[in-house]
């Protein structure tokens, strides 16, 4: 028995080793078939726009020209040619003229294009007009592995407006040329905090534990809106202390930070006991639960509605640990970052005293 035993642990384990090889030569073979497919493509822009330029009424023969294009490749190859996916392959290449590529067929000597990079990610890149933020999600789509539903995602949740709208020029240059950098607790939080995935009314009947429930159920998408670094560790995390028991929403470890992060949610305005709760937490896990290879734990406070003043004022100048940030439950627009920006620089101008009373 034990000797027929041995072969059948044996052959599993060569089993495991040899998945692993296909699995891998699969997906390479994916990554490399949508490589050469977004190369391709840019090439096919390449001339539509060339031949368009040629047309003497552009925008018509321009009309013609897809429509004919499109009926033809549809007879070769099946579907995947419409007038609708050959204006996406112009638009490709209109948006990314400036490159050159390498293609046994042209001859042409200079490569390009990021291999984790798919034909899904270009047609949502390519619909963002600055190239600040076109740039910073590239960055980040293949720091983070997104596929291409997580970075239409991050884009429409405005991800790098979120991130850029306390950066100086020197930061928004960072941004766009290295992504997020995570160095210490600000750079790892957002504003607002967008929650669109629990598919949750605003309602005032809802209640903490409902949004708590709500997260854990969607865990990936929250660590996903988190960011990177982010890991889960705990919900309703008991505290106790003299015979009472706390207890904490939800707890996380920042592995690049190297510390504790505990959430509290509050489906309200921020007051001042909220802060005075989340001071208790992170004394607790600074003293109890933390050891000396971790970073002071940071705290955070999820709510409705913020006041920095009050955060300033219930804590000390150099506070580096607890921080309140508004979340909503819908995708925010362009126009409501930008009020949200004008609102803060107030605020931030008044603290310092450069605004008069008038």
């Amino acid at each position: 028995m034990t000797n027929n035993a041995a072969p059948v642990l044996q052959i599993d384990k060569l089993f495991q080793k040899v998945t692993k090889y296909i699995d891998s030569a699969r997906n390479n073979i994916v990554r490399s078939v949508d490589h050469e497919m977004v190369q391709a493509y840019w090439l096919i822009g390449h001339d539509i726009v060339e031949e368009e330029q040629q047309g003497q009424q552009r925008a018509q023969y321009g009309k013609q020209l897809l429509q004919a294009l499109s009926k033809k490749l549809t007879l070769k190859y099946g579907k995947g040619f419409s007038v609708t996916t050959l204006k996406d392959i112009r638009q490709f290449y209109k948006t990314y003229s400036a490159i050159s590529i390498r293609h046994a067929v042209r001859g042409e000597l200079i490569d390009s294009f990021n291999l984790n990079l798919s034909w899904t990610h270009y047609r949502a890149l390519m619909r963002i007009d600055r190239p600040e933020a076109r740039s910073f999600y590239e960055i980040e789509a293949v720091k983070n592995n997104w596929n291409g539903r997580e970075l239409e995602r991050q884009i429409n949740s405005l991800l790098f407006d979120r991130l850029a709208k306390s950066k100086d020029k020197q930061g928004l240059l960072q941004l766009a040329t290295k992504g997020q950098i995570i160095a210490k607790p600000e750079d790892a939080l957002k504003e607002p905090v967008v929650l669109e995935f629990l598919n949750l009314p605003e309602s005032h009947t809802l209640v903490e534990s409902e949004l708590e429930q709500a997260l854990i159920d969607n865990l990936h998408h929250f660590l996903l809106e988190l960011g990177s670094g982010f890991a889960f560790i705990a919900r309703q995390k008991r505290l106790t202390l003299d015979g009472d028991n706390y207890y904490a929403d939800l707890v996380f470890y920042h592995v690049k930070l190297k510390c504790y992060v505990v959430i509290d949610l509050k489906v309200r305005k921020l007051t001042h006991a909220d802060i005075g709760q989340m001071l208790l937490y992170v004394n607790y896990f600074d003293r109890e639960i933390r050891d000396e290879h971790d970073n002071p734990t940071i705290g955070l406070v999820l709510c409705t509605e913020k006041s920095d003043t009050m955060v300033k004022y219930m804590l000390s100048e150099n506070n580096q640990q607890i921080f309140a940030s508004k979340y909503q439950l819908y995708l925010p627009t362009e126009e409501q970052l930008a009020q949200e920006l004008q609102k803060e620089l107030i605020e931030a101008k008044q603290r310092i005293g450069e605004v008069n009373d008038e």
